[in-house]
């Protein structure tokens, strides 16, 4: 195929539209329901109060703002892709903004800014008039227009995940895994609190040993992913993964769009792998051995998440029994020493390469501890 053929054929799969619209005819579309914030995303987009301010100073200075980037479903509403903070700013600031759970968040009180210092402590409606933002600056804001680009539902629906993805990865606040969250929302909201119950189960977390930034980041959910995907998937078609996080987050999606997929069996596979990962080794399930000192140190490897939990998942998957607990103890406090295992798990060696061998060694390993 040549490149002017993908071009005109994937374009094809694009529809899109855009207006400017004032910020009060949003308001007005969310309050309605036509506009969906998704909730949900709310823990993975993070502005700073001073950030927030800084956005209202710039609607009422009339600094250009980037545009907000919505796709429209079956019922002509929209899902809001790329603008999200904006809007919840905003929404946040008259006091409009609904959590999850359907209420109404405490209303933003603005903090002093570069060229609006005066803007301290102000709110939308205030008990002190001191603190009352004056109405004109409320019509300013309700004024101020906004550049609204529409991928319309005649787009092929890929096109709104990869849209999303582009603009939302690489930013300073979403991780991969929280944008990857917020597409499998999109997809399928049960699904997505499906794999966050998974995440939620105490045997797993008994296993972990994150960071706190890894937790705030949820590199949780990033780990249940792997474990689906790296259970289920034949090993042959991972020797091809491009970049690993645009695989997970295809394959993920994939998984929560496939109404074959038996969420309840693989729940019990995920429950009996950590069950039996806990009770053995707890937060060692991921650490180095030191056979000197004849006890684990360091910290979490993913490699060995890799290897051991996906082992595991694959072999009950199969519907094999759980391994001999010694002899698995004893392959488990070796691995650390493996020279086949560091060479496809040390610094540089690409996704492909090392998944595929990771999961072929992992089952090499069970197949020693019947």
């Amino acid at each position: 195929m040549t490149l002017e053929s993908e071009i005109k054929k994937y374009a094809a799969k694009v529809s899109t539209n855009s207006y400017s619209m004032s910020v009060g005819e949003l308001v007005s579309m969310y309050r309605d329901g036509e506009l969906d914030l998704h909730p949900e995303f709310q823990r993975f987009f993070r502005w700073t109060p001073g950030q927030k301010s800084n956005f209202i100073e710039s609607l009422l200075l009339g600094i250009p703002v980037p545009p907000i980037f919505v796709s429209e479903d079956t019922e002509s509403r929209w899902d809001v892709i790329d603008g999200l903070q904006r809007l919840s700013t905003i929404l946040e600031l008259m006091g409009d903004l609904k959590d999850d759970n359907g209420e109404r968040k405490t209303s933003l009180k603005l903090s002093k800014t570069r060229y609006l210092p005066s803007l301290e402590s102000k709110e939308w409606d205030s008990s002190d008039e001191a603190n009352q933002l004056p109405e004109s600056a409320q019509i300013k804001i309700k004024r101020a227009r906004l550049d609204v680009n529409i991928i319309k539902q005649t787009s092929d629906e890929i096109a709104k995940y990869e849209m999303f993805q582009r603009l939302n990865t690489g930013g300073s606040f979403a991780t991969d895994q929280e944008v990857r969250s917020c597409i499998l929302v999109m997809t399928n909201r049960d699904f997505f609190f499906w794999v966050k119950e998974l995440g939620e189960y105490p045997p797993f977390l008994d296993c972990l040993l994150l960071t706190e930034r890894a937790q705030q980041e949820a590199f949780d959910l990033e780990l249940i992913t792997r474990f689906v995907i790296f259970t289920t998937c034949d090993p042959r078609n991972l020797s091809s993964i491009d970049e690993l996080g645009t695989f997970l987050t295809h394959e993920i999606t994939k998984k929560a769009s496939d109404e074959n997929f038996d969420k309840d069996k693989f729940k019990n596979i995920f429950e009996k792998t950590f069950d039996y990962l806990a009770k053995h080794f707890g937060e060692n399930s991921f650490r180095k051995y030191n056979q000197s000192n004849k006890s684990y140190q360091g910290a979490f490897l993913v490699s060995l998440f890799e290897v051991i939990a996906v082992a595991i998942g694959r072999s009950l998957l199969e519907g094999k029994e759980l391994p001999n607990d010694n002899i698995f103890i004893e392959e488990h406090q070796k691995l650390s020493d493996n020279e086949n295992l560091k060479s496809f798990t040390k610094s540089g060696i690409r996704s492909s390469t090392r998944i595929p061998k990771t999961i072929e060694f992992g089952q090499e390993i069970l197949n020693r501890c019947v």
